[in-house]
């Protein structure tokens, strides 16, 4: 029963939103699909296909209904050496191994490590997407070509306009037909999708990839699937936390983690580069309307259909159109935080300082993954600075010629350098007692740390006693002193 109500709200629930929906997203996928197969070096149809295969395949073994998945130019961007120094049959292998890799990732169920990536690398990863996108798109409206820019404008009048009218149409949808149609019979000299390369009427066949079966493709290879599998999932859980954000929903992200390497694999066979999901499209997906699985379903079948059967409409499809879906149709302006602007100097600066780098980052490469991990390590580095600050505060009791020393704070690797220097080891004291009650001892560096400190006072004839240990920093203490005495 639980599987049939699932089924019945993924595929049933919206089905006038997502067909609408997947149409739009198909026509936005093929200049892109065009675009990053030339940023890998190889045929439009390899993305082409790529887009259309995974789409597919998204759809009934993806985590995230509503989400979609095809070429993408981060994915694109890790190719470009591998095709030009072996060609495209190491690619496809390479898109089966990443395909592999992924399953297993999903299998480990390693999307658990998401939670260690901070909201403020989020919002840059978001922010930078939506400005690589606007520049993207610059080039397709603003030319030397006034009519391009009437093209645009004419586009952006129709987005905004038309729910006016109606909304049981996406806006979007009747401004890209109605534009195209206008291009078609006025002969408007304007740059299309035919510009970006030749089309091939035909439908993938299943191929094996022309390698050999061998440790040294597999040397050649490994390393190009290993950074695949990274980027493809990480832009993958990134872009699906996000719509679950914009839908009020959950997915699963392992299941997500193995649909994308079924999906890859499937790729790869039918001559397809690796793909993983797109934030831009997914957004467009779900601003027309797509919320169920059925969008991403007919966004490939489309995406194949009109290249297959209306391959000669689609070639004429201005791409100033397109460029004005893609950047107003909300997905720049409504997927950058502009929220994060106004709060940039409310919330903290390491946050701020963070988002900052990982859109400058992101920008300045062009690698989202670049960014994203820029942003992961610099988080890092703020937290271990400030869970690193720890205060000892000490009390002599001169009657019974004691000294007390209160640490509070986290005593690991990186908080125990300075500490030292607190503690005066020649008093002339009796005892000295060491509180933690509001201390906690993490690692070997403390437990190091702590009986040095020991060591110097009863060096001096001191008398030194541990208090407030809680049970977890017991433990420790007590496993690495029989580790040190067993040896």
């Amino acid at each position: 029963m639980i599987l049939i109500n699932t089924f019945k709200v993924e595929w049933l629930g919206n089905i006038k939103g997502d067909i609408l929906a997947g149409i739009v997203v198909a026509l936005a996928l093929i200049p892109e699909a065009i675009a990053f197969s030339i940023i890998a070096g190889v045929d439009p149809m390899v993305g082409l296909y790529a887009s259309f295969i995974i789409s597919v395949i998204i759809a009934f073994v993806g985590g995230r209904p509503g989400m979609i998945s095809a070429a993408t130019g981060a994915m694109a961007l890790l190719m470009v050496d591998l095709v030009a120094q072996y060609g495209l049959e190491y690619l496809l292998a390479t898109t089966i191994l990443t395909g592999v890799l992924q399953i297993i990732f999903g299998l480990l169920k390693l999307a658990r490590f998401m939670k260690f990536i901070p909201r403020s690398v989020m919002v840059g990863f978001v922010n930078a997407l939506a400005i690589l996108i606007f520049m993207s798109q610059i080039p397709h409206i603003f030319s030397d070509n006034w009519v391009v820019m009437v093209v645009a404008l004419a586009t952006l009048a129709i987005i905004y306009l038309f729910p006016y009218i109606t909304k049981a149409v996406p806006s979007t949808l009747v401004a890209i037909v109605s534009v195209t149609a206008f291009a078609m019979f006025s002969d408007l000299n304007v740059f299309t999708v035919g510009d970006m390369g030749t089309l091939s009427q035909t439908l993938p066949v299943f191929l094996f990839p022309q390698v050999s079966l061998s440790f040294e493709t597999l040397a050649i290879i490994l390393p190009y699937a290993l950074a695949l599998t990274v980027v493809g999932i990480l832009e993958s859980l990134l872009t699906a936390a996000i719509v679950d954000d914009m839908t009020d929903t959950d997915s699963n992200k392992n299941r997500e983690s193995s649909g994308q390497g079924i999906a890859n694999i499937a790729a790869g066979f039918f001559g397809g580069m690796a793909g993983c999901a797109m934030i831009g499209q997914s957004v467009i997906n779900v601003k027309s309307g797509g919320k169920g699985r059925l969008s991403s379903l007919v966004a490939g079948l489309v995406l194949i259909l009109l290249i297959i059967v209306l391959g000669n409409i689609v070639v004429q499809i201005p791409m100033a159109a397109l460029a004005g879906v893609m950047v107003m149709v909300m997905v720049s302006i409504s997927t950058f935080d502009w929220n994060s602007l106004r709060t940039l100097w409310i919330v903290p600066a390491t946050d701020a300082i963070v988002m900052v780098v990982t859109v400058s980052v992101v920008v300045i490469t062009h690698d989202l993954s670049i960014g994203v991990f820029a942003g992961i390590l610099l988080s890092a580095i703020f937290f271990v600075s400030k869970i690193s600050k720890i205060n000892i505060l000490s009390k002599l009791d001169k009657e019974k010629k004691k000294r007390t020393y209160v640490i509070h704070g986290q005593l690991f690797f990186a908080s125990v350098t300075d500490p030292i220097a607190e503690f005066d080891f020649k008093e002339n004291v009796e005892e000295v007692e060491i509180n933690l009650t509001h201390a906690h001892i993490w690692d070997d560096s403390a437990v190091a740390f702590m009986e040095k400190v020991i060591a110097k006072f009863e060096d001096n004839g001191t008398t030194v006693t541990l208090t407030g240990l809680n049970e977890a920093s017991t433990l420790l203490v007590e496993k690495l002193r029989h580790k040190l005495n067993s040896h």
